[in-house]
């Protein structure tokens, strides 16, 4: 056995406070079975495939038998699913409108597979309806191969919040990079600056985003204050203590925190952090809301992020929060009209 100090950098972990994971080395594996099988049910479940033959929607995910996993190991994320789907429909035909009912196999979804290059079996019960059937495999298909592309991409985004762990970066070393993607309304950036040291000498980046909402800034604020709309948006169970000190935890734990400030209309603060992150290390996020009288233009200012956090803490703002919330105004104003 080496002498203290002599052996691999890689294996030595006095420099964290936990002892462990040191710059990402050692494999680390997060179990997504029971949340791909919610997941599942809700990208599926509910489809609507409509053409000249008729119309028909997707039922109940009547039989889910697989499993999935997320590994992590030197900073990389690896993932591995195998599953197989039985899925009801049922139809209506455009011109009798007689009813047929069927179901939907997907016999190995994985990743070993493309999803375009994934099998997917539609059959029907006995009697007349073959139009819909035909309907079903192709417009159906289409819309099935979209709602699992959906279900993989947020595994590899909204399941992963957090995952990577920081990895070792010498002190004074800058991040100077700016990202502003051209036709999107997202505007971010990481502002140019020396890595900050905390807790246990863990490197940081500040991030910062600008996004403009169609809502009233009121409307805007509560979505970030009101735990029922916070769920809506999150489509997860949330615990929303909008006052000073009051708590936060979002993304089935993934995310949880506690508010700093609150200055109604105008400004959040908030302790922030992913739960993989090192122990106890939080980052400070700042919104601060701008009314555009028809519209809210929203700051975001997150200061503390472990650097190899930048990009996933960054699709996690763009993603499961900017994004869902202008698909949750949108459905408001259509309910409205």
């Amino acid at each position: 056995m080496a002498k203290w100090g002599q052996g691999d950098p890689r294996w030595i972990v006095e420099e964290r406070a936990d002892a462990t994971n040191v710059n990402n080395w050692h494999w680390t594996e997060r179990d997504a079975t029971s949340w791909s099988k919610r997941k599942l049910k809700e990208v599926l479940e509910g489809l609507v495939v409509e053409g000249e033959a008729g119309r028909c929607e997707i039922g109940d995910l009547k039989h889910v038998e697989g499993e999935a996993s997320c590994n992590s190991r030197k900073g990389k994320l690896i993932f591995f699913y195998e599953w197989n789907l039985r899925l009801s429909w049922k139809g209506t035909v455009k011109e009798s409108g007689e009813k047929h009912k069927g179901s939907l196999e997907i016999p190995n979804l994985s990743e070993e597979n493309e999803v375009d290059d994934t099998e997917i079996n539609v059959s029907k019960k006995k009697g007349e309806g073959d139009a819909l059937k035909d309907l079903m495999r192709t417009e159906g298909t289409t819309k099935v191969r979209e709602a699992l592309r959906d279900y993989l991409k947020a595994l590899k985004t909204e399941f992963t919040l957090g995952m990577i762990l920081p990895t070792k970066a010498p002190v004074g070393q800058e991040v100077a990079t700016e990202r502003k993607p051209s036709g999107s309304p997202v505007q971010d950036s990481v502002t140019p600056q020396s890595l900050d040291m905390v807790g246990v000498k863990i490197p940081t980046v500040r991030i910062h985003m600008r996004e403009v909402f169609n809502s009233p800034v009121d409307e805007l604020y509560s979505i970030f204050t009101k735990k029922e709309l916070v769920q809506k948006f999150s489509k997860c169970p949330a615990v929303i203590e909008a006052e000073k000190g009051g708590k936060l935890q979002m993304f089935e734990g993934c995310v949880s925190g506690e508010y700093t400030e609150l200055v109604p209309s105008q400004r959040i603060v908030l302790k922030w952090r992913c739960r993989s992150w090192p122990d106890e290390h939080y980052a400070t996020v700042a919104l601060n809301f701008q009314d555009l009288v028809a519209q809210s233009e929203l700051e975001l200012e997150c200061k503390g992020v472990p650097v190899s956090h930048e990009e996933s803490t960054r699709q996690c703002w763009k993603k499961q929060y900017f994004e869902e919330i202008h698909i949750l105004l949108q459905q408001s104003k259509d309910n409205m009209e």
